[in-house]
């Protein structure tokens, strides 16, 4: 019993460090403040997207709608989540948000609650897309609004994109359509 002590507390640990190994272990807050469970995107292909509504690439909303229209019935989905991490270009509450994202932009595809995406206060989600010792793939920083994260159907981080490279970009066609 005393030898199996230490690999029974080594084996917890080791749990617990990897409790958190993939993109759908994930649950956060939508953009009404109710629980979203990213275990519900499993076996499809997410871009993850920090937005924001006062940005000179607050256009690429258009394209980033574009892109889920024509390929959201194809196992792909775009999650955004709007932050103000960048000279204060997302002030708005949920709500503002929401509406201004919806009056401009016919945004349909999925928005969460207003998050940090670096800095003290940089959500879980953002821990590990941007952090080597929780994804497994990238160590990466969020540069500016619109980053965007692709996430291949099994939870694993693909790529980072850069915020000059517009959503329907052939890079990411190409890896939404498996090419």
């Amino acid at each position: 019993m005393k030898k199996l002590f230490p690999l029974l507390a080594i084996l917890l640990i080791t749990t617990a460090m990897t409790a958190q190994n993939t993109f759908y272990d994930f649950t956060v807050k939508d953009i009404n403040g109710k629980d979203f469970d990213f275990s519900q995107l499993k076996g499809k292909k997410v871009m993850v997207v920090n937005t924001a509504s006062k940005c000179g690439f607050t256009k690429q909303y258009k394209g980033l709608q574009e892109l889920y229209e024509k390929y959201k019935d194809q196992d792909f989905t775009i999650i955004g989540f709007p932050a103000n991490n960048f000279m204060n270009q997302e002030p708005g509450t949920n709500e503002e948000i929401k509406k201004f994202c919806s009056t401009n932009y016919g945004v349909t595809f999925p928005m969460m609650s207003k998050i940090s995406v670096k800095g003290d206060d940089i959500h879980p989600v953002y821990q590990w897309l941007t952090q080597k010792s929780k994804n497994g793939e990238i160590d990466s920083k969020v540069k500016w609004n619109f980053q965007k994260y692709l996430i291949n159907p099994d939870g694993t981080l693909h790529n980072v994109i850069g915020t000059r490279t517009k959503p329907m970009n052939d890079k990411i066609i190409n890896w939404i359509e498996g090419k």
